[in-house]
């Protein structure tokens, strides 16, 4: 019986070496998180799906892994302002030969939505004449048309917490919130319209595997999912090691000596209770 008392210990104890401080205590969502994924896709898809005048050849937007990599790597930086690493493809994404950005801040950061963030993007269609394709004078409509960009069809995002709040911001003493998202292929090509008009999916590219759903054009071979064993090289969490990361550092090895400290002593005393096959 000791013998069994002293492995549930020792797995209790190795549990708790392996899963402490493995969240810094942000009170966002991950980028792994299905409903912070949900509703960033869905929300991208209902704008996209509902322009005026109509698209004939918008793309259905998915998540992609890889961009939500890029997109929180980034927003630990705590800086408004556009990834300095875009124009350099290879070090913000390991397959997209081109990657847009939208970033939003603010503070308190506990006002974050997806929705609220993103309606600070889209409002921008107030200040665009598609016609034309100009903002007015003074005014940023950037934002709005990368989020319809017809031919970017895959959306990375994520949300960070900034204690020591967001630099180049008038809020930068203060602690602030940083969304970003990422876009592939990107959009806001000068000189372009973000998307074609005219009957929804009537200019979809692709042979059987092309639908319309929504208004806008699905392919199952684009929209499929990917994982990515990447992480960009300026990442910030390659050169610090912030309190989870230390008490995973500390404690691991602590319960390793303990389980062979533990395994000699119940050897060396209860030599019996071993039994070998």
């Amino acid at each position: 019986m000791e013998l069994f008392y002293l492995q549930g210990l020792l797995l209790v104890v190795i549990c708790l070496g392996s899963n402490f401080g493995s969240s810094e205590n942000s009170p966002f969502p991950d980028i792994t998180d299905e409903k912070f994924i949900t509703e960033c896709v869905r929300i991208h898809n209902d704008n996209r799906s509902s322009v005026q005048p109509p698209a004939s050849n918008m793309l259905y937007m998915t998540w992609d892994a890889g961009l939500a990599i890029t997109a929180r790597a980034w927003a630990k930086h705590c800086v408004f302002k556009h990834n300095i690493y875009l124009r350099d493809v290879k070090r913000v994404h390991p397959v997209f030969s081109s990657v847009g950005e939208n970033i939003w801040v603010e503070t308190p950061p506990y006002t974050f939505s997806v929705m609220g963030a993103m309606r600070s993007w889209v409002n921008e269609l107030r200040d665009y004449t598609y016609e034309e394709n100009i903002c007015q004078a003074r005014k940023m409509c950037g934002h709005y048309t990368q989020v319809v960009w017809a031919t970017s069809y895959k959306v990375g995002c994520a949300v960070e917490m900034c204690p020591n709040g967001v630099k180049q911001t008038p809020f930068s003493d203060r602690v602030g919130a940083i969304f970003v998202c990422n876009y592939a292929i990107a959009g806001n090509m000068v000189g372009i319209s973000p998307y074609q008009t005219g009957r929804e999916c009537s200019a979809c590219e692709g042979g059987t595997s092309n639908t319309c759903e929504a208004k806008l054009c699905r392919d199952t071979k684009r929209d499929e999912l990917k994982s990515y064993n990447w992480t960009p090289d300026w990442d910030p969490a390659l050169t610090t090691c912030g309190p989870s990361c230390i008490a995973i550092l500390a404690i691991r090895p602590a319960a390793l000596i303990l389980t062979f400290a533990t395994a000699f002593g119940v050897h060396k005393f209860y030599p019996s209770m071993f039994f070998y096959e």
